[in-house]
């Protein structure tokens, strides 16, 4: 059991369970247990149906063969839309960051999922991420635009600044996701990071 997780008096197997979901992002020890307490209540059957699912989420999901999205199929269905514009390509962290995106509605191009970012303290350099594949593409000639939507972290800045390279290197033009100042916000509560990037992202108006 790890530290902070308190157990379940007499009940080891919902310890353990409430213990696997608290290792989840945003998932805290009293939630975790609040979820147990629900899957119980829900009886049998809803137990069953979930751990169905998990298993088959664990046997047919797999990474697409060209952008390594999540897919169940060789292709994603953002790789499988003739509809997209494939010489967009936007290179992100995450599958998530990629949903992200996609949930504004307004990108029609297509993605290179890097599987993380660079940090060389944590082990993690081009050799452990989707970096040779994405080189792969760009010498392919097919990309006209490489965007690049890595996270806004000193990580994220880093592993931005490599991909760069490697895009003007092949003479594709590159551009970067601006950052600024949110919808709805006001400037007094902003950080000076987000401040300092939406001036220096300001544009025309």
């Amino acid at each position: 059991m790890s530290r902070g997780m308190e157990g379940i008096p007499g009940l080891p197997s919902l310890d353990r369970v409430a213990l696997l979901l608290s290792r989840f992002p945003g998932v805290g020890r009293k939630s975790a247990q609040r979820m147990v307490h629900h899957l119980l209540r829900q009886g049998r059957g809803e137990i069953d149906t979930l751990v169905s699912a998990l298993a088959t989420m664990g046997e047919r999901v797999r990474s697409c063969r060209i952008c390594f999205n999540l897919a169940e199929e060789e292709l994603c269905w953002v790789c499988n839309n003739p509809t997209r514009d494939g010489k967009v390509v936007c290179v992100v962290e995450e599958s998530g960051d990629l949903m992200a995106i996609e949930r504004a509605g307004i990108f029609q191009g297509v993605y290179h999922v890097l599987g993380g970012h660079l940090s060389p303290l944590e082990g993690l350099g081009p050799e452990e991420l989707h970096v040779q594949a994405l080189e792969v593409r760009l010498d392919r000639g097919e990309i006209d635009e490489l965007i690049l939507a890595t996270n806004p972290t000193v990580a994220g800045e880093a592993t931005a600044h490599y991909i760069a390279h490697l895009a003007q290197s092949r003479g594709v033009r590159l551009t970067r996701l601006a950052y600024g100042l949110p919808m709805g916000g006001e400037l007094e509560y902003l950080d000076e990071s987000t401040v300092y990037q939406a001036l220096a992202w300001r544009r025309e108006y």
